[in-house]
């Protein structure tokens, strides 16, 4: 039975977004949100008659939660974690915990928390454990992401979902760099995406993504693949979506133009707000002029068109 390490970071409501990012940018596995006034919300949206009598989660703080296997480096990999967050600007200031799970009991625990969601007109994102009755017109994605990044609900996430219901076009050609659970690939080809790459180089994403791939009967469309992004990138993409960190987004963007059909699009999620005036000059410098931008909170998505 693996064993991880979990983090957990209480903090307020301005906290959840600029701890996330940190817990993503450090590459911990998968981020969980359990935040009570979150969960209503989602209840209300999807249960719309039945909210008010459901049972109504407990109350307090936030808590951002992120997890790390038990490796020989972990001890310096938490306090590297611990200063970044604790130099955070919050009031009240974070706490932070540390404690080991086993993977069967993570698995578990949170899903309490993952609840069915619409996101932008047509997808629906719909936890493998969950009952829900689709309405006319839906795309349901069922996932379990497991400790990979992706379920739907994070911001960047939904960003990177409302923006492919958009661009995706029947028989394109799409690569998903950075895969996680597979969502965004997945959500590619139930917009009729012809082929999807879905690249990770982290093989527990890859996993989760192949699992996911299967249970949404996408295999004939969706290709997992691990390894290297300068390796493993093709030419000939029609579309290109990135949901990862503004830095890594920066460092192959060139490649990510080099491989772009012309007038190719390249969405690129994951992106503090902070770094979205780098991003764009990198884009510039390589060839992509910016088409769109979408904001959530303190994220940024861009979406970009090769030039010529």
């Amino acid at each position: 039975m693996e064993e991880w390490l979990e983090i957990v970071v209480r903090t307020s409501a301005d906290g959840i977004e600029l701890v996330s990012e940190i817990f993503i940018e450090m590459g911990t596995g998968g981020v969980v949100i359990e935040d009570p006034a979150l969960i209503l919300a989602y209840e209300r949206e999807i249960h719309p008659d039945e909210w008010a009598v459901l049972p109504q989660p407990a109350s307090g703080p936030p808590l951002v939660k992120a997890y790390l296997p038990l490796q020989d480096d972990w001890p310096g990999r938490v306090e590297e974690i611990k200063n970044v967050i604790n130099r955070l600007d919050l009031a009240p200031g974070p706490e932070i915990s540390t404690r080991v799970v086993a993977e069967e009991d993570w698995a578990d625990a949170w899903k309490k928390y993952y609840k069915t969601v619409r996101v932008g007109r047509r997808l629906v994102i719909k936890p493998s454990w969950e009952n829900y009755q689709p309405q006319a017109g839906n795309l349901i994605i069922e996932m379990d992401p497991g400790m990979a990044f992706g379920s739907g609900t994070h911001a960047t996430t939904a960003l990177c979902l409302r923006l492919l219901e958009k661009y995706v076009r029947s028989g394109i050609s799409v690569y998903d760099i950075g895969t996680g659970s597979g969502i965004l690939a997945i959500a590619a080809a139930r917009l009729g995406a012809g082929e999807v790459q879905a690249v990770d180089i982290d093989p527990v994403a890859c996993k989760a993504a192949v699992e996911n791939v299967a249970r949404n009967n996408a295999g004939t469309v969706v290709r997992v693949r691990q390894g290297n992004l300068a390796e493993l990138l093709q030419y000939g993409a029609d579309l290109i979506v990135a949901n990862i960190i503004a830095d890594v987004i920066a460092g192959f963007a060139p490649q990510a133009a080099a491989v772009l059909k012309p007038g190719g699009i390249f969405i690129a999620s994951g992106i503090i707000r902070e770094k979205a005036e780098m991003v764009r000059t990198v884009f510039a410098a390589a060839g992509l002029a910016i088409g769109e931008e979408q904001e959530d909170g303190l994220w940024v998505a861009i979406v970009a068109n090769k030039e010529g």
